[in-house]
């Protein structure tokens, strides 16, 4: 059997409140491809990854996700468009890794249901 079994993210679970807000956050205010809502749960649209926000089933799923960094070619450009939407951010853009050839920059955000986002960008030197 093949080590690297586990290749490729299909689907990735976001727990949220209010499935409407949430979902006009991730839709107009960050501006995701929409795909469909089941529900309480509304599936978006990742360059083939699909998000997928829900209430939680349970309540021990009733819990914080884990931090999701959406890759963005133009860090000010987003950051600054956000900042327009009304995203509030927990940090501003900033250097995270200095290596040989590039550096790695990431903004901190939270969604309306508290999770935290991230954005990075991978700049040349």
């Amino acid at each position: 059997m093949n080590a690297n079994i586990l290749t490729q993210i299909e689907q990735i679970s976001v727990n949220v409140v209010d499935i409407e807000r949430a979902i006009t956050f991730y839709r107009d205010t960050l501006g995701m491809k929409f795909m469909f809502q089941a529900g309480q749960m509304a599936f978006f649209d990742c360059n083939g990854i699909r998000l997928m926000l829900s209430l939680p089933e349970k309540p021990e799923f009733n819990h914080p996700g884990s931090v999701i960094y959406y890759k963005v070619e133009d860090m000010r450009m987003v950051y600054e468009a956000f900042i327009e939407r009304g995203v509030t951010f927990i940090s501003e853009p900033h250097v995270v890794a200095k290596m040989e050839h590039l550096n790695i920059w990431m903004a901190f955000f939270r969604d309306t249901e508290g999770n935290t986002l991230a954005l990075t960008s991978e700049v040349s030197n």
